[in-house]
């Protein structure tokens, strides 16, 4: 069995407390994506048939399970997150000049970026009148909001990136903006759609925001070559993003050495250069540091737990936890 072969597994297991939601939601989200405009719909197919490990709605439906339980409110969460998500992964595509996702050529590769940018729109929209058209206020109110922040996220990053200044507390503002707001959105939402009261709600915002730290700093792991698959190594490097273990290496440095380390990085379509950033990196302590880091994220997102009463939820919510660190790609 490969690895990969044997995380699917993992995943699978601990879908088992919602897998017919999971499946019924896979049926209403292709509805939902339907249109009449022929072009739009042969791409929003293509969007379906490459779909990821659907972990999002997985958390919503998780946390709606341990909140009060699943219902049609629920669906329609986890519609509006995936939807959204859908929409900010075309345009990050666009943005990045990116060819690929997870194997498969991107919308604007096959598309161009114009047709990109239209069907990004289309599936942000879609999922807000979603929301709207039931009267779902409220988890409208949390995505949204989400959206404000990934966007405000990425431009920070931009703006950091021409510079190469970044600090690890303004690194940490952009991945809680980027990444982890999404995902304390799926949990906030989850436990809204179950008629949780907002203590509860705002509790689990936060283990979310947690659970999306985590995430992010181990994807920025993968950049250094510590996993046997992944994203390809130096890709943030290449790509000038200053992410965690590199700004902790950078600290413990001299001026000088900080000065040409900054300069490789600026020089960063050179591997050779890049594999001596990596080298860096991983000598200065930065990769241990990182997972230090990942680890109290993980740590805290488990506490938040802890309140809640034993279920079968809960049981694979502590799952999907371990499995968004120890994960291979």
């Amino acid at each position: 069995m490969t690895i990969l072969a044997a995380m699917s597994l993992k995943l699978d297991d601990i879908k088992k407390p919602v897998a017919r939601e999971m499946d019924e939601f896979e049926h209403k989200f292709r509805a939902a994506m339907k249109t009449k405009v022929l072009l739009l719909d042969q791409i929003m197919n293509y969007i379906v048939k490459r779909k990821g490990k659907q972990m999002r709605p997985l958390f919503v439906f998780l946390t709606a399970g341990m909140c009060g339980g699943i219902n049609e409110s629920t669906f329609r969460g986890a519609g509006l997150i995936e939807l959204v998500h859908t929409a900010s992964l075309v345009h990050d595509d666009v943005v990045d000049n990116s060819n690929y996702r997870r194997g498969f050529f991107s919308v604007n590769a096959l598309w161009k970026n114009k047709i990109a940018v239209l069907v990004g729109d289309f599936l942000l929209t879609r999922g807000l009148f979603l929301a709207l058209e039931h009267k779902d206020y409220e988890l409208l109110s949390i995505c949204t909001d989400a959206v404000k922040q990934m966007s405000e996220g990425e431009l920070l990053q931009m703006e950091k990136a021409r510079h190469l200044d970044i600090s690890e507390e303004i690194y940490y503002e952009v991945i809680r903006q980027k990444t982890a707001s999404l995902i304390a959105s799926c949990c906030a939402i989850g436990a809204s759609s179950a008629g949780a009261g907002a203590p509860t709600v705002k509790e689990m915002q936060l283990f979310g925001e947690y659970v999306g730290m985590a995430f992010q700093i181990k994807d920025d792991l993968f950049d250094y070559g510590e996993e046997e698959i992944g994203k390809p190594i130096g890709i943030d490097i290449k790509e000038k993003k200053l992410t965690l273990p590199l700004i902790y290496a950078l600290s413990k440095s001299s001026w000088l050495e900080k000065k040409k380390i900054i300069g490789l990085v600026k020089k960063g379509d050179d591997q050779k250069k890049i594999k001596e950033v990596i080298s860096f990196v991983k000598n200065a302590g930065g990769i241990d540091y990182a997972r230090q880091a990942m680890d109290r994220y993980y740590a805290l997102a488990l506490e938040k737990l802890n309140s809640f009463p034993d279920s079968e939820y809960k049981k694979s919510l502590t799952q999907l936890v371990q499995f968004t660190i120890e994960r291979k790609s």
